[in-house]
């Protein structure tokens, strides 16, 4: 399975707090507390899907830098593609994340001038050639993207992350060219079911799914109007939840674009999530499909519960 995934790529610090609101103090000295490493939500996603055995054509930017050059040499190394991956940024974006034994966690996200790029070379066309599904992340050189995807009939998938409202500005063209729509729960302004029929009366997605973090997640599939929630697996130590979300929709599209049921997909898209933070970073604690089929086997999928 060929997949084409197109967003951001960053070296990311995460720093162990000993939790939050975090007092002040001049210095503390945290032994093995703060880790740097590749990640972005392009580079997770396409991590993810290598791991699970898919072929994957990368898009995105990066500096001519010291951290473009890391990224890319951590790409050769993951058997990732670069000959997409564009050094014209003034500089690599970076990240630092928070996160606390709790599971919670504050992320700071600086993109450098990658807002400001457009995806000339390649083409749209040419990226999308081969591809059955394009993962798209919400940033703006993915916009023309996306619409390319929809016409040529590729299936689209997109995650907005934190959404506030169904007619939000920024995500409106994601969201209106998602055959796949993934989001968050961390700022709905109602219910999560109130809030997906919400969505799909505006934009008629094929799939939403609301990631829940401690409480699983959420689908609606478009085709029945049937809302499912799947509770989150449990069994496993919570060491850091950043990327919890990248890895819930990575797992996702690995199985739905495999002809599984929306729901299956789901299913298994929460235990690969539920091992991934179980490890530090949001680009780490990738399981494969065979480990994952193992784990399935052994009784750790939770059955799902359907809402009316």
């Amino acid at each position: 399975m060929k997949i084409l995934v197109s967003g951001l790529l960053n070296v990311e610090t995460t720093v162990s707090v000993r939790g939050f609101p975090i007092p002040y103090y001049p210095i503390d000295y945290s032994f093995f507390g703060l880790h740097t490493a590749v990640s972005g939500v392009g580079y997770n996603i396409a991590k993810a899907l290598t791991t699970l055995g898919d072929e994957v054509t990368l898009v995105s930017f990066l500096g001519r830098d010291e951290e473009g050059r890391r990224v890319l040499r951590q790409l050769e190394e993951d058997g990732i593609g670069t000959e997409h991956v564009r050094s014209t940024l003034r500089e690599t974006p970076a990240s630092a994340v928070l996160f606390a034994p709790q599971g919670r966690r504050q992320i700071y996200c600086d993109l450098k001038d990658v807002q400001e790029q457009r995806l000339d070379a390649p083409s749209p066309e040419e990226a999308l050639r081969g591809c059955s599904l394009a993962a798209l992340c919400n940033i703006n050189f993915n916009r023309e993207l996306i619409r390319a995807a929809r016409r040529a009939g590729v299936t689209t998938a997109t995650d907005v992350h934190v959404l506030a409202a169904a007619d939000d500005g920024y995500n409106r063209d994601f969201m209106e060219n998602a055959d796949v729509l993934f989001l968050s729960d961390e700022a709905l302004p109602c219910a999560p079911q109130d809030f997906l029929r919400q969505l799909w009366e505006r934009y008629h997605n094929r799939v939403l799914v609301v990631g829940r973090g401690a409480k699983g997640a959420m689908l609606l599939d478009g085709g029945t109007q049937e809302i499912t929630q799947v509770p989150a697996d449990t069994r496993g130590k919570v060491v850091n939840t950043v990327g919890a979300g990248d890895a819930l929709f990575s797992a996702f599209l690995h199985f739905f674009a495999r002809g599984m049921s929306a729901k299956e997909a789901l299913r298994r898209a929460v235990v690969f999530a539920g091992v991934k933070i179980g490890y530090n970073g949001a680009s780490v604690g990738f399981c494969s499909e065979r480990e994952l089929c193992g784990m399935l086997e052994n009784g750790r999928i939770i059955k799902n519960k359907t809402k009316e």
